[in-house]
C-alpha cells in the first residue's frame, strides 16, 4: 500500500479584472501515477470538478509560462507571487489564481516522496514496455 501526498489552497476563480470569486481547492499526488497531480475544484452549488494534469507543468508555470492544449500556467505579481492557471474545455475557460508559496510547499512534499525526473526506475520501465508489448502481441499489432 501506498500513500498520497495532499493539500488544500483558496484559490481565485476570476471572472474579470474586477470580480473573482474564493474557491477551496485540493490537491493530490498518487506515486503510482507519478507524473500527474490531481486538482480538484469546490464550486458553490456545483458537484466538484477534478483536473488531472503533468506534475512537471504545475512546476515549471510556478516561475514561467508552460503549458499548450487545454492547461496553461503562469507566474503573475512578481517573482514568485502568484501563478495564474488557465484551464480550457469545450464549455468554456476557467482562469484561477493562487498564491505561489502553498503551491510549491505542495510539490515540495511530491517531490520527497518521488523525486521530479525519478518517476521511473530502469526496472519499471522495462516491465511497462514488455506489458506493452506482450498486449501488442495479443492483438496481433
Amino acid at each position: 500500500m501506498h500513500s498520497t501526498v495532499q493539500g488544500q489552497v483558496v484559490m481565485h476563480l476570476v471572472v474579470s479584472n474586477e470580480l473573482s470569486f474564493r474557491l477551496l481547492v485540493d490537491l493530490e499526488y498518487d506515486p503510482a501515477d507519478p507524473f500527474a497531480v490531481r486538482v480538484t475544484f469546490h464550486l458553490p452549488g456545483d458537484a466538484p470538478v477534478a483536473w488531472v494534469f503533468a506534475r512537471e507543468l504545475l512546476l515549471d508555470g510556478i516561475s514561467r509560462p508552460t503549458g499548450e492544449g487545454d492547461v496553461h500556467v503562469r507566474p503573475v505579481g512578481g517573482e514568485l507571487a502568484d501563478v495564474l492557471i488557465v484551464l480550457r474545455s469545450p464549455e468554456g475557460e476557467a482562469r484561477l489564481r493562487s498564491a505561489a508559496p502553498p503551491l510549491i510547499a505542495f510539490l515540495t512534499r511530491t517531490d520527497r516522496m518521488v523525486p521530479m525526473g525519478q518517476e521511473l526506475t530502469g526496472d519499471e520501465i522495462e516491465a511497462q514496455l514488455a506489458d506493452i508489448l506482450s498486449q501488442g502481441g495479443a492483438r496481433g499489432v
